[in-house]
């Protein structure tokens, strides 16, 4: 019963299209059989993450004024990574573009839907260990402060509101609990 789709499409037309997404308007019939319109965002990249912890327990954080929310937001390293690409080569590159880090141990921790109800997007989320420092080298899309501090710090940001973005609560709370468990 959970993999039968309810949902009946009579038809699809594209929207909009760009680089990173494609919109898909679909004519519908709706689980109750009633006609619907339903519009789908399509992304043409993994939503990449990756959280970096050094032996001391500090992780780096990335601020950026997000446009689409009107904010400034504090987040963990994230980037698109082609889907023809493996993800963990994109998770090197983005952590290496916007923090100068590199990471000798990889472990991916988390795969999530970011926002399932309009679009396919899929987040992969790395923790990235054994860090040497370098230079950054950001997209010319991004201005970045790049601020490194204590692990729990940025969990505490997570606690009290301050970090809003998904990919970011879901890395540090998934984090906390791998330190919890490797206490234990």
């Amino acid at each position: 019963m959970e993999d039968i789709n309810p949902w009946t499409t009579i038809e699809s037309h594209k929207i909009y299209e760009n680089n990173w997404i494609g919109l898909t308007e679909h004519q519908v019939l709706n689980p109750s059989g009633g006609r619907g319109i339903y519009g789908e965002v399509h992304f043409k990249n993994y939503a990449i993450g990756i959280l970096p912890l050094d032996d001391e327990l500090n992780t780096w954080l990335v601020g950026q004024y997000r446009y689409p929310i009107k904010a400034y937001s504090w987040e963990i390293p994230e980037g698109g990574g082609p889907l023809a690409d493996e993800p963990l080569e994109s998770a090197q590159r983005e952590l290496m573009e916007e923090t100068g880090l590199r990471a000798t141990d990889w472990t991916e921790i988390q795969r999530m839907h970011l926002s399932n109800s309009v679009s396919n997007e899929l987040a992969i989320i790395y923790l990235a260990r054994g860090l040497s420092e370098g230079i950054s080298e950001p997209e010319e899309t991004e201005q970045l402060i790049v601020r490194k501090l204590p692990f729990e710090e940025a969990y505490q940001m997570v606690i009290d509101g301050t970090i809003t973005d998904s990919m970011s609560v879901a890395a540090i709370l998934k984090t906390k609990i791998i330190l919890l468990q490797e206490l234990l």
